[in-house]
């Protein structure tokens, strides 16, 4: 890979994934997003739980990652100043506010607790390799929003629900983000097989197109009354043809730690 190339797609990744991961870090306090398409979801009422209690967000911390927890990777906790609130992310079409709410974090429904973590895959050393390819190995890193929400009776349930209705209607067409200011044209979802809890949910977002697309992964996945969502990005990738696997190491261990 030559170096302008590599400048390019840091440029490209960085403006459209940054800027959104940056706002959408309203992780912690803010709740549980999920998105996905059906991948693993069920529709049927064994699925729905009706007398669920909710973790408190005291108790959520406890079960969020940890530093350690996941070698290879950077885990820190979210903050307040991440939080991104309902009336700050527009979203222009009214079926599609669901899924876009999801990316930034927004409170849906009435969650009990709260509680999110950020996690950066370390990238892999090579001190043989030239200085263009070090320079790609080093972007080639995923990071990804963690978030946990936890809702009494049959609410994440629900919470999945909406997102699968929402991605459904949203799959084609795309429709416009907006936050305090900054926009993102979501130009495609691609539904994607994910495992994990008793609801699974994965899809690939593109945002933009063309040379200046770049992929996102979104998995929303239901444990008992709590819903863990997980938005990641690639900065190494971008591009509309681009794409970088699930970060199913991180999904397996946050799953492993809701029991």
């Amino acid at each position: 890979m030559r170096a302008t190339a590599v400048r390019r797609t840091a440029l490209a990744a960085a403006v459209a994934s940054l800027t959104l991961l940056a706002t959408a870090c309203s992780g912690s306090d803010s709740d549980a997003k999920g998105d996905g398409g059906a991948s693993g979801g069920k529709d049927d009422a064994s699925t729905k739980p009706t007398a669920v209690k909710a973790l408190t967000s005291a108790e959520l911390e406890k079960v969020s990652l940890e530093q350690g927890d996941l070698a290879g990777h950077k885990v820190t906790k979210t903050g307040p100043k991440d939080i991104a609130q309902a009336d700050e992310v527009t979203v222009d079409k009214k079926e599609c506010e669901p899924i876009g709410y999801a990316f930034y974090g927004v409170k849906r429904g009435d969650p009990v607790g709260n509680a999110g973590r950020k996690v950066v895959q370390e990238p892999k050393k090579d001190e043989s390799a030239d200085p263009e390819d070090l320079l790609a190995g080093m972007l080639d890193v995923t990071s990804s929003l963690v978030t946990l929400a936890s809702y009494d009776d049959d609410g994440a349930a629900k919470s999945l629900a909406e997102l699968r209705e929402s991605a459904a209607k949203c799959a084609t067409g795309g429709f416009t983000l907006s936050m305090k200011g900054s926009k993102q044209k979501v130009t495609k979802l691609t539904e994607e097989k994910a495992t994990g809890g008793e609801e699974a949910l994965a899809w690939r977002v593109q945002m933009g197109e063309g040379d200046e697309a770049a992929p996102f992964k979104l998995v929303s996945l239901r444990q008992g009354g709590t819903v863990a969502t997980f938005f990641s990005f690639n900065l190494g990738k971008t591009g509309a043809d681009a794409d970088f696997a699930l970060p199913t190491a991180l999904i397996d261990a946050q799953v492993k730690k809701l029991g």
